[in-house]
């Protein structure tokens, strides 16, 4: 059965582009060290809540927008193999100067497929 990896984190709208060519890369690393698919989504339509939402979970500010990702693994022993695989990778290697999200409020985990239709 097929494992997931899912994050959430906020990211400075005006960082789009930057993000989008870090997430590149880190989805060439991950397929390398055996990912299925990686799947990097800008939100569009994620609105505040009341008691609970994206934004809130992430402490989005005004000025970012939060991105939705997820990566796909045969299961979850390639999973963790790949993933130790892909976080000792130099290109992995967190940079301060080009990061272009705040870390510390990114939201992770990994999970088993219940339903896949």
């Amino acid at each position: 059965m097929t494992y997931v990896d899912g994050f959430v984190v906020p990211v400075p709208t005006a960082n789009r582009e930057a993000y989008r060519k870090v997430a590149e890369m880190a989805a060439g690393v991950f397929k390398e060290c055996g990912a299925l698919s990686v799947v990097e989504c800008w939100g569009d339509d994620v609105p505040e809540g009341k008691v609970t939402s994206f934004p809130m979970a992430v402490k989005r500010k005004d000025d970012e927008t939060v991105v939705l990702s997820w990566i796909t693994w045969p299961s979850k022993q390639v999973r963790d193999e790949g993933m130790k695989k892909a976080m000792e990778d130099p290109r992995m290697q967190p940079n301060p100067s080009n990061m272009p999200f705040d870390g510390q409020r990114m939201i992770y985990g990994g999970f088993e497929v219940l339903v896949s239709a």
